[in-house]
């Protein structure tokens, strides 16, 4: 499993943009090979810090959905952030 979290700051008066773009995103997301999960997350702790997760079943998978969708994407998004971060994990163990 691969997973891929970008960590945004955005102003108050931006989240309500934010959290239907991430939704827009979340929906052509789920159409593409090898789409696992998306969720939206505010970091606990931090102000103005929000998470878009997604889960994949391989790297590969979400390489191709991003170098097909990625600016295209951006250029549709509307909310004004700032990211902070792009972070790349591997899931190793998993217990439900």
């Amino acid at each position: 499993m691969f997973i891929h979290v970008a960590l945004f700051e955005i102003r108050p008066k931006e989240v309500a943009k934010y959290r239907k773009d991430s939704l827009m995103w979340a929906t052509y997301t789920k159409k593409a090979r090898g789409f696992l999960v998306y969720q939206t997350m505010k970091r606990y702790g931090f102000k103005n810090q929000y998470a878009s997760v997604y889960q994949w079943a391989k790297k590969s998978d979400h390489e191709q959905f991003m170098d097909k969708n990625h600016d295209w994407l951006v250029g549709k998004s509307q909310a004004k952030v700032k990211v902070l971060g792009y972070y790349n994990l591997e899931g190793i163990d998993r217990l439900e």
